[in-house]
C-alpha cells in the first residue's frame, strides 16, 4: 500500500491537463523541512484529539450540563453522543435500510433470471424501478406518495408541452422554486386543508411524513430531466453507447424522454433519500449500457464505508463535542477548547453527510449504476475555496455548474456567478437566514483567493522558490473563513460564531492561541500541497 491509495478514486483524476508539467517536480519527504512538518503535525494531531476527550470525560465539570443528551453506547464504559437529529435518523434506522436495499437488490436479480433482456441493453430494468420505487414511496411517505405524483406530473408537462422553445427552462426554473417555497409554507400540505372530503387520505403518512424536506433532492432530478430533453430537442444526439462520465452528458434522442424512464429516475430508490445526484441523460444511457463495474471495486468501497461507520462511531463516543455545543458547555474553557469544539463538530458534519452518501452509493454500485462520488477530500484536508467546493457535496456541485452556473456565463462573470449560485444552494437547503448568511459568507470569502489567483498566477509565479510559502499562507486565511463559514451554516449559527471570535480576539489568550493555531495551520497547508504533488506524480490530477 502506498501513501496514495488513500485518496478516493474518480474516473476523471486520471486525465492529464493541458497545463500539466512533463515531470512532476521531485518529493520533498525526504527534506529537512517536511521532515520538521511531519514532526509537528505527529505532536499536534493527538494534542487535538485529547482535547475533545478530556472535555468529554465525566470527572469535567461541565460534564453534567449536557449528560442528559447522551445515550447508551455499544462501546464498554463509554456513552454514545447521538444527539444530532439528522444522523441520529440515519444511524438508528442502518440496519433498516440495509434490509431493504437487501431487498431491491435480490428482487432485482429475480427479475433479471426470470425475465429476457435484448443484449447490452437494461433498458427493460427501468420498469423494476419504478415498480419498487411506487411500493417504496407508499410505505416510505403514505398517501403523500400522490403529491409526489401530481408534482412531477405537471413537471413532465411542461418539458413536453415546450419541447424546444426557449420559454421551457425558463417555466421549469419557475415551476420547481414556486413548489420549494409553497412545500416550505404549506408543511407538505394536508389534504383535509386542501379538500375537507380528503381529509381520511391523511390518516396514513406512512414512515416518513416529512415528504416535502426530501423533495429537495428530488426536484433537482426534476429540473435534470426538463432541460435535458430541452437540450436532446435542439441537439444533435448519439447512437453510439457512451462509457465516460462526460459523454454520458451527451442527450438521448427526443423520443426516448418518456413518462415511463422519467418517474423511475425520480424516484429512483438507491438515490432517492439522499443522493448523490446524477442527470438523467446519464441514468438513461447506464441503462442503454451496462458499466459493468468490477466485483473488486464493490468490495473496496463497502471497506471504505465500513471504516467511515466506524470511525464516526468511535468518535461519537469519545467526543461529546455535539452535546456541549447544543447546551453552550463551554464555560471556564480556554481558546484551544473552544476552537476544538467547532472544528471537531465540523468533523462530524462531514462524516454524518459523507456515511450516507457512501452507503447510498454503494447502494447504486451494487445495482450497476455509477454515480458521482460526493466526497473525494477529508474535510481537514482543504486549504482552497473553490477546490473545497469541488470536491465537498461534489454531485450537486456538478450538477449546478451544469444547470446553473454554464448557462448564466461560467467565468465570464464569476464573482456574480458565485453569488447567485451560493444563495441558490443556500435556500435550497433551508429557508433560513442562518443558511442565507452562509451562502453569502462563502460568496464573500471566495473573492480572496479568486483575487491571489490574478495577480499571482501559477504560470508565471510558479517556479519562484517563495511562491509556494505565499500559497500556504493565503491556504491557512482560506483554512480560517471556510471553518468560520460552515459553523455559521451547519453548526452554531452567527451567535455561536459570534462567541467563539470573541474569545479568539477579545483576550490575549485567543491571540496567542490563533498565533499558534496560524502556524500549525501553516504547516498542514504544506502537507496538503506535497500531499497532491504525490498523487500527480503517480498519474492523479484533481482541481480540488
Amino acid at each position: 500500500m502506498i501513501l496514495t491509495d488513500l485518496t478516493v478514486d474518480i474516473p476523471e483524476s486520471h486525465r492529464v491537463p493541458k497545463d500539466a508539467p512533463a515531470t512532476p517536480p521531485k518529493a520533498r519527504w525526504g527534506t529537512l523541512e517536511f521532515r520538521t512538518y511531519i514532526a509537528v503535525a505527529c505532536v499536534m494531531i493527538p494534542v487535538m484529539t485529547w482535547i475533545p476527550i478530556s472535555l468529554s470525560l465525566e470527572s469535567h465539570p461541565n460534564y453534567k450540563f449536557y449528560e442528559r443528551r447522551l445515550s447508551p453506547g455499544w462501546i464498554p464504559f463509554r456513552k454514545v453522543d447521538n444527539s444530532d437529529a439528522q444522523y441520529r435518523s440515519f444511524r438508528n434506522n442502518f440496519w433498516l435500510l440495509t434490509t431493504l436495499a437487501t431487498a431491491y437488490l435480490s428482487i432485482k436479480y429475480l427479475w433479471k433470471r426470470l425475465g429476457t433482456a435484448p443484449p447490452q441493453d437494461n433498458t427493460y430494468l427501468i420498469r423494476y424501478n419504478l415498480f419498487f420505487s411506487v411500493f417504496f414511496l407508499l410505505g416510505l411517505h403514505g398517501t403523500s406518495f400522490f403529491k409526489i405524483l401530481i408534482i412531477l406530473s405537471l413537471n413532465y408537462s411542461i418539458a413536453r408541452f415546450c419541447g424546444d422553445r426557449k420559454i421551457g427552462p425558463v417555466l421549469t426554473w419557475v415551476f420547481n422554486a414556486a413548489v420549494l417555497f409553497a412545500n416550505d409554507r404549506f408543511n407538505g400540505y394536508r389534504y383535509g386543508d386542501l379538500l375537507p372530503s380528503l381529509e381520511v387520505l391523511d390518516g396514513y403518512q406512512g414512515a416518513y411524513s416529512r415528504w416535502h424536506i426530501v423533495y429537495n433532492l428530488t426536484m433537482l432530478r426534476l429540473v435534470s430531466f426538463n432541460i435535458d430533453y430541452y437540450w436532446a430537442c435542439n441537439t444533435s444526439t448519439s447512437k453510439e453507447v457512451m462509457f465516460s462520465y462526460h459523454q454520458r452528458m451527451f442527450p438521448h434522442p427526443p423520443q426516448m424522454y418518456t413518462f415511463l424512464s422519467y418517474l423511475s429516475y425520480a424516484l429512483y430508490p438507491p438515490l432517492y433519500l439522499a443522493g448523490p445526484i446524477m442527470t438523467f441523460n446519464d441514468y438513461l444511457w447506464q441503462h442503454r449500457q451496462s458499466m459493468n463495474i468490477s466485483g473488486c471495486a464493490k468490495v473496496l468501497y463497502c471497506i471504505r464505508l465500513i471504516a467511515s461507520v466506524l470511525t464516526m462511531e468511535l468518535i461519537l463516543h469519545f467526543m461529546y463535542v455535539v452535546a456541549i455545543k447544543d447546551t453552550s458547555a463551554w464555560d471556564s474553557a480556554t481558546p484551544a477548547q473552544i476552537s476544538m469544539i467547532g472544528f471537531w463538530n465540523l468533523i462530524i458534519v462531514w462524516l454524518k453527510l459523507l456515511i450516507p452518501w457512501r452507503f447510498f452509493r454503494l447502494w447504486a454500485l451494487m445495482d450497476g449504476i455509477e454515480v458521482p462520488e460526493n466526497m473525494v477530500r477529508c474535510m481537514a484536508n482543504n486549504y482552497s475555496t473553490l477546490g473545497f467546493w469541488r470536491s465537498w457535496h461534489r454531485s450537486y456541485n456538478l450538477w449546478i455548474i451544469r444547470y446553473i452556473y454554464i448557462p448564466l456565463g461560467g467565468s465570464k462573470h464569476v464573482l456574480l456567478n458565485m453569488l447567485l449560485v451560493f444563495t441558490f444552494v443556500a435556500l435550497w437547503h433551508d429557508l433560513t437566514f442562518r443558511l442565507l448568511a452562509w451562502g453569502w459568507l462563502v460568496s464573500l470569502f471566495v473573492v480572496p483567493e479568486v483575487l491571489a489567483m490574478y495577480l499571482l498566477p501559477a504560470s508565471k509565479y510558479g517556479s519562484e522558490p517563495w511562491y509556494r510559502h505565499v500559497c500556504a499562507a493565503g491556504g491557512v486565511l482560506n483554512v480560517l473563513m471556510m471553518m468560520s463559514a460552515n459553523l455559521v451554516g451547519f453548526v452554531v449559527g452567527t451567535d455561536g460564531v459570534g462567541f467563539f471570535v470573541q474569545q479568539l480576539f477579545g483576550t490575549g489568550k485567543g491571540l496567542a492561541f490563533l498565533a499558534v493555531a496560524c502556524a500549525v495551520l501553516f504547516v498542514g497547508v504544506q502537507l496538503m500541497f506535497e500531499y497532491r504533488e504525490e498523487e500527480k506524480r503517480k498519474g492523479i490530477y484533481r482541481r480540488c
